[in-house]
């Protein structure tokens, strides 16, 4: 496996949602004007914080994935009211980064799953049914479901 130089310019942009998008903000003719309201990143991908228990205590898992899943573009547009801050990424974002762009292009647009039919259960299966939340109810002391 060859060696990629290493990506510059990485930045990590926080949304008014709350979501962190790590990005390359492209400049040039790939991006708006100065004075639009609009402006435009190069392959984001969401950072997702997965929590996990490890021997020490919680440690946060960081996967990287694709940000705007249904559509093949490269280069998106975001309004620049919805960003609260843009910050550079560490190295270690970068390599992240980096390696997962490396094959953006290569990822398959997800397709739509089959329709599902409603389908009615039977007498017994409701009648199941009903006698596991029975037994929830009494377990609870009372008949409330969060």
């Amino acid at each position: 496996m060859h060696q990629t130089q290493p990506l510059t310019g990485v930045k990590i942009i926080k949304l008014v949602s709350g979501e962190d998008v790590v990005t390359v903000i492209p400049s040039g003719k790939d991006q708006l004007p100065e004075n639009s309201q609009l402006v435009r990143i190069q392959k984001p991908l969401l950072i997702k914080y997965v929590p996990q228990m490890t021997m020490t205590g919680f440690k946060d898992y960081i996967a990287l994935i694709k940000w705007c899943s249904y559509t093949p573009d490269k280069l998106i547009t975001i309004p620049k009211n919805k960003i609260m801050t843009i910050t550079n990424a560490s190295t270690e974002m970068m390599a992240s980064y980096g390696n997962i762009v490396q094959n953006y292009d290569k990822q398959p647009v997800p397709m739509k799953q089959q329709n599902y039919r409603q389908q009615k259960f039977s007498d017994a299966e409701s009648e199941k049914i009903s006698e596991i939340f029975d037994d929830f109810d009494d377990e609870e002391g009372n008949k409330t479901i969060h």
